[in-house]
């Protein structure tokens, strides 16, 4: 239940950080530092670095699954409280597997499948609709949505792009990449005109990102793949959004209505039929 925690904790972390430090500068030195530790211990550890094919696929998964989906994720987050952030993240099983099923056709069509993917896409809806007291920033919200289908595009991508044997080594690599990516992003933005003043409370929420994130929530994820089902690990993508509302709730402050609630839930069983089903679905921790 640990590495639930870690993961789900993240967005909070996020949202504490980006509050004060420029949200590219953030994501960009999470990623770069993280990124770099474990390409390094890797390599330390005798793994041979990629060739320059595979530096070419790490470069384009690092465009779609770093830059394109957490560039938006932090920009996001200054206008998304963290718990409905966390609920929409959670539709990344959801739209890898109807790009997998509907655009490169890398699973059969099933009529569950169809059904579980709409589910989820009404929870989504239904969060975004206007009315009521709770009202979320629309564009934020879609940008975060858009930012996922990138992370969809990306892992399905890995599966036939050429990639080093050690998963760990490529998700370095693909940090480190897509860290390097978004700093330079920050630089063009003008983030770092003048340079962010990072408080106590930000530094924390950064550190908090980089190792219990990043790298110990990674690692326990390649551990636990190697150990059990891919269903089983996947799991977290359906406890994230849990974890995520709750901490946004009682840490943060953060408001929780009905209608919040209900489109969680709808976006849960969503995922939960998704991940149920017979065919393996390759999930990634945040």
């Amino acid at each position: 239940m640990a590495i639930y925690f870690l993961w789900g904790a993240t967005y909070l972390a996020i949202r504490i950080a980006v509050l004060e430090i420029p949200p590219f500068f953030t994501a960009g030195v999470r990623f770069l530092v993280a990124g770099g530790l474990l390409y390094g211990f890797m390599r330390l550890r005798g793994q041979a670095g990629p060739s320059t094919t595979e530096w070419r696929s790490i470069a384009v998964t690092a465009l779609c699954m770093f830059v394109a989906t957490y560039g938006a994720l932090f920009w996001a987050e200054q206008y998304v409280p963290s718990g409905i952030a966390s609920v929409i993240e959670a539709t990344l099983p959801i739209t890898t597997i109807a790009l997998e099923v509907f655009i490169f056709r890398q699973q059969p069509f099933r009529w569950t499948l169809l059904g579980a993917v709409a589910l989820g896409f009404c929870g989504v809806s239904w969060l975004l609709m206007k009315g009521g007291p709770q009202q979320f920033a629309a564009i934020p919200c879609l940008v975060i949505v858009a930012g996922g289908i990138a992370w969809s595009v990306g892992a399905v991508l890995t599966r036939s792009l050429p990639r080093p044997r050690s998963l760990a080594l490529a998700a370095g690599a693909q940090m480190m990449l897509g860290g390097a990516v978004l700093l330079a992003l920050s630089q063009l933005t003008g983030e770092l005109d003048p340079f962010p003043h990072v408080s106590l409370r930000a530094g924390l929420s950064l550190s908090y990102l980089i190792v219990g994130g990043s790298l110990l929530g990674f690692t326990a994820y390649v551990w636990l793949l190697a150990r059990m089902p891919v269903t089983r690990v996947a799991s977290h993508a359906y406890v994230n959004p849990v974890v995520g509302v709750a901490l946004g709730y009682f840490v943060a402050g953060e408001a929780v209505t009905t209608r919040m609630i209900l489109a969680s839930l709808l976006v849960i069983a969503s995922v939960f039929l998704i991940l149920s089903a017979p065919a393996d679905f390759d999930s990634r921790g945040r």
